[in-house]
């Protein structure tokens, strides 16, 4: 198997695992490979997958069991925040029980403001194409999300995108880009006259707010996005372990 050279191999190992759990090639509650069959898989030392499994045991992902082998953590599974679900807004609510539906409010082109533009390393005033939605969990509005995407990255004509689809799904066939990782910053505020349309309630009251930074494979900054989350409706779980 091929590696890039600007990564260590470890990383590369540990991103490829990463992939296989989230594909559902190493299902949850599974045993996977052993050691000596990941390292004849992929012409690496044992060493080196040892040191990528360790990195996702120490998230909480799989389960290292002295004597018997390597296991998916199933529970991991369950939390609403596994593998970068804190961003996936669909498993969110789906993680929560209830049917996920979006509705797309406005798609347009526009200048990036100064704080989009130092996320997304692009100037002020570059185009990026504004994505605004609205998440509900049955036929209860939840989540108000914007997001921005340099319009340099677009490679379909804006007035096809689907705004309904999921967030990978657009990347994939508006960008034809994939992402890679993301970054979130939770912060409580008090609700927009905007989220307070659709969410009601007091006026007054504090709600959630999701900044994310999506990145693709070559930590190219691909979107930036800031979800109002109405926590009264939805929880959060986080998974963290310790080895």
């Amino acid at each position: 198997m091929n590696f890039i050279q600007s990564k260590t191999v470890s990383n590369q190992v540990d991103e490829l695992l990463l992939e296989r759990i989230r594909e559902g090639i190493y299902p949850s509650g599974g045993r996977m490979p052993s050691e000596s069959e990941l390292s004849e898989e992929f012409g690496v030392s044992r060493a080196t997958v040892r040191t990528a499994l360790a990195k996702l045991a120490a998230t909480g992902l799989i389960l290292r069991k002295q004597g018997d082998g390597t296991y998916v953590n199933a529970r991991a599974h369950e939390a609403s925040a596994h593998m970068g679900n804190l961003w996936d807004l669909v498993c969110l609510i789906e993680g929560n029980g209830y049917k996920s539906t979006i509705r797309p409010l406005s798609i347009e082109c526009r200048p990036a403001t100064e704080k989009e533009a130092l996320a997304l390393a692009l100037g002020i005033g570059d185009e990026v194409i504004s994505l605004r939605r609205l998440f509900y969990a049955d036929q209860r509005a939840v989540i108000l999300a914007d997001n921005v995407i340099p319009f340099s990255l677009l490679r379909e004509p804006i007035e096809s995108i689907n705004g309904e689809l999921h967030i990978r799904d657009i990347f994939q066939t508006y960008f034809h880009q994939k992402i890679a990782s993301a970054i979130t910053d939770i912060r409580s505020v008090l609700i927009s006259a905007e989220a307070l349309e659709f969410f009601g309630g007091e006026s007054s009251r504090a709600i959630l707010q999701l900044q994310v930074t999506f990145y693709g494979k070559n930590n190219l900054p691909l979107a930036f996005g800031i979800n109002d989350f109405d926590d009264s409706a939805l929880r959060l779980s986080l998974v963290q372990a310790w080895s």
